[in-house]
């Protein structure tokens, strides 16, 4: 990116009404994003590479298939090996994840027949029942499914349509479902022949409001699964936004592992994870980094109502010299922050992210998430986000939150420092999507859409953030599926342990054939505040809120003091504000922490093993 484009603004398809105003809007926004591309070149030291928007790399056929076999945790689908660890994971895929698995293997079995190597084994033929004569392949055949049908031609029959970015009922409210596989409601629609009607608007007020659709096992965020059990999202989720782009016929670009290099600085420029565990040393369970905690709180306590702040570039000279006393005295204690200008502070705060040695949002999905522009759908294209943001690592997801949090209370002062949702997403992108390590150079005339979309993509995650940090329910639903795909491996090691599972298993099926029981009687536990167990009676009605409520009244009969404990309870009869939650653990989950408005009965028959236990919320102070 040697020449900055020329700002011509592009011909809108909305009313003549309101072409003028987007396209003034159009060009000072996007100047917004090449000055900020001008201060970047100008801050980039001279024997540093140039910075340019994240491109990738073309790799040989069946290269990249095999990495994101691995990546997808089906590494021994690769050569010939265990069918029941090949079936652990396959058994827990959707029919179109399933689908995009079979693709993948398609194609590096293509690559090893022309090395003279055996293809690998066929992914339907490991679901196939052993005895079967025909394959599923056959099957397809003599009995053709339209959606596996639109699951094959997707690609060939959208690849040649041109998409412009839509949104769909702008202003208003609609349903978000997280119920089912993305890839399916796509498959869906695209068999409906549903296409959306193109509109392309940058007023963060007119952008649809979503509302996640809540099951009766409620909604979870990120979070609140244990670790154990959110090391299996990512490779779901891969699999799962693979499925979706094979169904909306976009190519999901991956680059290769940045490779970090060394550096003797302690703050800037520093890995992610070297700084976390530098920093976890000093303030143990720290999950985002402190200098960016630090900077994040200055500009929140003093920055906030300044006009222009984040777009108004600060002194290189003064900017240059606070990173050498950051190195040198953040973590003595000695560094003041009250004399720091604030446009200074905003200039380390892009400086920090731009400086990690691999961009923020990864090096092998940044082109990924750069792509999301081309998704014609905004539900779709947030759907594309929502399992992004779950493939990122833990670290890079918290500080990505971090600093989503603090843009949005930029934006929530917008009267007073002048900045919109759209003017600090253009101010932002460049720092978020142009990276040194990825010097790949931007095709002549594409610099416009490229740069529009990475300032949407942007804007998205910003003002779409409680959603995009929620663990869709069918992905809860696969990984406990596969917990206990899990447990089952070992069911042959011994006949004693084998005669336990079956009784467990028999168990189970005795209580999912009585699902329609009017009530049940479990015990909840806190053994920190209660001697003995809490019986609570389930029906068909009885939620969280309502668990936590009856443990209310049980610790005020005994006599627990809980005057200022006023957080407790809403008056409106929802527990949204608690300090109080309810964990589910074992069975087929590590530990999950209960929405709630999670109906429990229904919790108990897809979990009856599990044990429900009443723990105090870590972000409140502690009550006893």
């Amino acid at each position: 990116m040697n020449q900055l484009p020329p700002k011509t603004p592009v011909a809108s398809p909305v009313s003549e009404s309101t072409n003028s105003r987007l396209e003034a809007l159009d060009n000072l926004s996007m100047d917004s994003f090449w000055l900020e591309v001008e201060n970047i070149k100008q801050s980039t030291e001279a024997e540093q590479e140039e910075c340019s928007l994240a491109d990738v790399k073309t790799q040989e056929e069946g290269e990249a298939e095999a990495e994101w076999l691995q990546d997808a945790g089906l590494a021994e689908l690769l050569e010939p090996g265990s069918e029941q660890e090949q079936l652990l994971l396959l058994s827990t895929l959707t029919r179109t994840q399933a689908a995009a698995v079979q693709r993948r293997l398609d194609t590096y079995s293509r690559s090893r027949r022309r090395r003279n190597k055996p293809p690998v084994r066929d992914v339907r033929d490991i679901f196939a029942a052993g005895g079967a004569q025909d394959t599923a392949a056959e099957k397809e055949e003599s009995n053709p499914d339209p959606l596996w049908h639109n699951l094959r031609t997707s690609n060939t029959q959208r690849k040649s349509q041109d998409y412009s970015c839509t949104v769909r009922n702008p202003g208003k409210e609609e349903m978000f479902n997280m119920d089912v596989a993305y890839s399916e409601q796509a498959a869906v629609l695209l068999k409906g022949s549903f296409l959306p009607d193109s509109r392309k608007l940058k007023d963060g007020n007119a952008l649809t409001r979503f509302k996640i659709l809540k099951g009766r096992l409620g909604v979870t965020r990120i979070g609140d699964l244990s670790a154990q059990d959110m090391k299996k999202i990512p490779t779901l989720a891969l699999i799962e936004l693979t499925a979706l782009c094979d169904i909306l016929g976009f190519e999901l670009k991956r680059n290769k592992a940045a490779k970090l290099k060394t550096t003797e600085k302690r703050l800037f420029g520093v890995p992610l994870n070297t700084l976390l565990e530098n920093d976890q040393k000093l303030l143990p369970n720290t999950k985002v980094p402190l200098l960016l905690q630090a900077l994040l709180s200055c500009l929140e306590k003093r920055g906030l109502e300044t006009e222009g702040i984040l777009r108004v570039s600060g002194s290189q000279t003064r900017i240059k010299s606070l990173e050498q006393k950051l190195e040198r005295d953040f973590y003595s204690g000695l560094f003041c922050w009250d004399e720091v200008h604030q446009n200074d502070v905003s200039g380390l705060l892009k400086r920090f992210i731009r400086e990690l040695p691999a961009p923020l949002l990864t090096a092998e999905y940044l082109p990924a998430f750069a792509a999301v522009q081309n998704i014609p759908d905004l539900k779709q294209r947030l759907q594309a986000l929502n399992l992004l943001i779950l493939i990122l690592p833990e670290s890079n997801r918290n500080t990505l939150k971090a600093l989503l949090e603090f843009l949005s209370k930029v934006v929530a002062r917008e009267n007073n420092n002048k900045m919109n949702l759209w003017n600090v997403s253009t101010v932002m992108a460049p720092n978020l999507f142009m990276h040194k390590g990825l010097p790949n150079k931007i095709p002549e005339g594409k610099e416009k859409q490229l740069a529009e979309g990475a300032a949407d993509v942007v804007r998205m995650m910003i003002h779409y953030q409680d959603l995009l940090w929620t663990v869709s329910s069918f992905l809860v639903a696969q990984v406990r599926k596969l917990n206990e795909s899990n447990s089952k491996r070992y069911q042959f090691c011994d006949k004693r342990i084998k005669n336990l599972l079956r009784k467990i298993h028999a168990d189970k099926d005795k209580v999912e054939k009585n699902h329609g029981e009017p009530s049940k009687i479990v015990k909840v536990h806190a053994s920190l505040l209660l001697k003995d167990s809490l019986e609570v009676h389930l029906n068909n009605a009885t939620r969280v809120a309502d668990v936590l409520r009856q443990f209310q009244k049980n610790l005020c009969q005994n006599g627990w003091n809980i005057v200022n404990t006023v957080n407790l309870l809403k008056c409106n009869n929802s527990m949204d504000c608690t300090n109080l939650l309810l964990y589910e653990v074992g069975g087929n989950i590590g530990e999950h922490c209960l929405d709630p408005d999670t109906y429990l009965l229904d919790l108990y028959h897809i979990n009856p093993h599990a044990e429900w236990i009443i723990k105090q919320n870590p972000s409140y102070p502690r009550m006893f």
